[in-house]
């Protein structure tokens, strides 16, 4: 059913329980998993603001890229044999670029608690994923 399924993770709580339903889905259908984590660049070049240090930058670019082996890992214990890429960018765009050119099948993510307010005002990444993406998005709060 599904061949190629992304993985957006960010480390936080809902991105673990996405990852261990995107692991057991990847196991059940053979799937490919890819776990993607975007690091938002846009904040990096906010108007007005002071710029941040390349140390600031640095150690993101690192978390990120320590939660993308820590995901494999997990995937790993479980049988599945996961990659893993740190993307660039708003993190929307960034992962449905990355399923198109990819060709995914499916996406999960976590939610984020959100206030309604905030939602309205900001709205989120798993809000724009399931709007604009092509393919079936699953949502784990």
């Amino acid at each position: 059913m599904f061949s190629h399924i992304v993985i957006a993770y960010d480390g936080s709580s809902h991105a673990k329980r996405a990852l261990d339903i995107a692991i057991d889905l990847a196991s059940k259908y053979s799937s490919k998993l890819d776990i993607v984590e975007v690091v938002d660049s846009t904040v990096f070049s906010g108007a007005g603001v002071a710029p941040i240090p390349a140390d600031v930058i640095e150690s993101v670019y690192n978390k990120a890229k320590s939660d993308i082996e820590e995901a494999k890992k997990l995937a790993s214990q479980k049988g599945v044999n996961a990659e893993g890429v740190v993307l660039e960018g708003d993190p929307a765009n960034a992962i449905l670029d990355y399923v198109s050119k990819n060709n995914a099948d499916l996406i999960i993510t976590g939610s984020r608690g959100l206030s309604t307010f905030k939602r309205m005002l900001l709205g989120s990444v798993s809000t724009r994923l399931v709007q604009e993406a092509k393919i079936p998005v699953i949502v784990v709060k």
